[in-house]
């Protein structure tokens, strides 16, 4: 028998080194900051403390300004409880390696923050300047719109909850203000016996519409919904699982509704500009009381008489009809919103570290690729390219 040659290397030494990274791949650890949110009546915060001591068990730190959880009734005790280290000075939460924000950082953060940085928070496109991408660019930062973001099913998971809690909010809003307190018509969301049901008419048939129209139905409303999408009409049917009255939007049928309805709620978006399906006109013929949500408002609105409100003056009244027109909703249910973004950043966060950091999870995954939009510094989201003017480098240039 021949026996076998000797050598003076183990088996695990004989190993291409390549294989030997991938089976060694080492798992990253963060140190995270949480500003509080100075925008305007912002009061969401990024991750609640029950996430943040999930994520300080995998390893990761957490230094979060005072006062950061305030808004959603969060306490710093609780997120010191939670294992992190609450901060006094914004200075020292922007000097953290990853911070997360709800809203996009202003100039003055920006400032704060140490180059190569890696940042969470919405892009808000619409809202921002040239000088935001170019602090950006000029710091080398890693950015991330958490909104753009995609999940293995190709959705976007906090648009799709912040949509959720948008139109079920939609509906309680028109009930508050259909009451004689708010100068409504003294109505009862609702379908008392003996009593005619409330009516809603809805615009628009995806994710906020779908919740809305769930919301009304379960409170014993009729409930019309209208779009020019007869695939999303019939799939609103399949989903709610109840006989529905659904049109295209036909400006005929769109004005004997609009006559008819107690609440008409805009969930429209449009690709850049929300369209105007309801003229000053139609609104002239509604009930006098009559209840206006256009959760729109952050795109133009789809109600010619609709203008830009917030928390504090959420309402107006043109042509006796009650308008409330305030873009950030959710915010309005700051802890119920928190959790809802907590639920999706946390899973993120370790997914990203079990990958072995940010550049190696954005080699390999595509749905993390759409949040990005800059890459230490690099610009590479075309749209914002294009919006302002500046160069950009395509994402798989970048990584292959």
């Amino acid at each position: 028998m021949s026996k076998k040659p000797k050598t003076p290397f183990t088996k695990g030494e004989l190993l291409p080194q390549e294989e030997m990274l991938e089976v060694a791949k080492r798992k990253g650890k963060f140190v995270i900051g949480i500003p509080k949110e100075t925008h305007f009546q912002e009061k969401r915060v990024s991750l609640t403390p029950d996430a943040v001591a999930a994520l300080i068990v995998h390893g990761h730190e957490f230094v979060i300004e005072s006062g950061a959880g305030d808004g959603a009734n969060f306490s710093d005790m609780e997120y010191s409880e939670a294992g992190a280290k609450i901060a006094y000075s914004r200075k020292e939460v922007f000097e953290c390696q990853v911070i997360l924000k709800v809203e996009p950082p202003s100039l003055a953060e920006i400032a704060l923050m140490m180059p190569q940085s890696v940042l969470f928070s919405a892009l808000q496109l619409k809202a921002q300047k040239k000088a935001y991408f170019e602090q950006l660019a000029k710091k080398r930062i890693t950015a991330f719109a958490f909104d753009y973001i995609k999940d293995e099913l190709g959705s976007y998971p906090i648009v799709k909850s912040l949509s959720e809690i948008a139109g079920i909010a939609s509906i309680h809003i028109a009930a508050e203000y259909m009451s004689n307190i708010h100068k409504g018509n003294g109505l009862l969301m609702g379908n008392i016996n003996g009593v005619p049901p409330t009516h809603v008419v809805i615009f628009g048939a995806g994710r906020v519409a779908e919740y809305a129209a769930r919301t009304a139905i379960g409170m014993g409303a009729m409930v019309k919904v209208f779009d020019n999408s007869l695939s999303k009409l019939r799939n609103l049917q399949r989903i709610l699982g109840v006989p529905l009255y659904t049109s295209t939007l036909q400006p005929k049928n769109i004005e004997k509704a609009l006559m008819r309805c107690d609440v008409a709620i805009g969930a429209i978006r449009g690709k850049s500009r929300a369209p105007i399906i309801v003229t000053e006109e139609m609104v002239q013929k509604m009930k006098e009381g009559a209840i206006i949500i256009d959760v729109s408002i952050d795109r133009g609105g789809c109600f010619e008489t609709s203008q830009l409100t917030n928390h504090k003056e959420p309402t107006f009244i043109k042509h006796g009809v009650i308008h409330y027109c305030v873009p950030n909703i959710p915010s309005r249910y700051a802890r119920t919103s928190s959790v809802s973004i907590s639920n999706i950043f946390s899973p993120f966060l370790e997914y990203i570290a079990d990958e072995g950091g940010v550049d190696k999870a954005l080699r390999y995954d595509k749905g993390l690729q759409e949040g990005l939009y800059f890459y230490n510094g690099i610009l590479t989201n075309r749209t914002v390219a294009d919006w302002f003017d500046i160069p950009y480098r395509d994402t798989n240039l970048l990584f292959f």
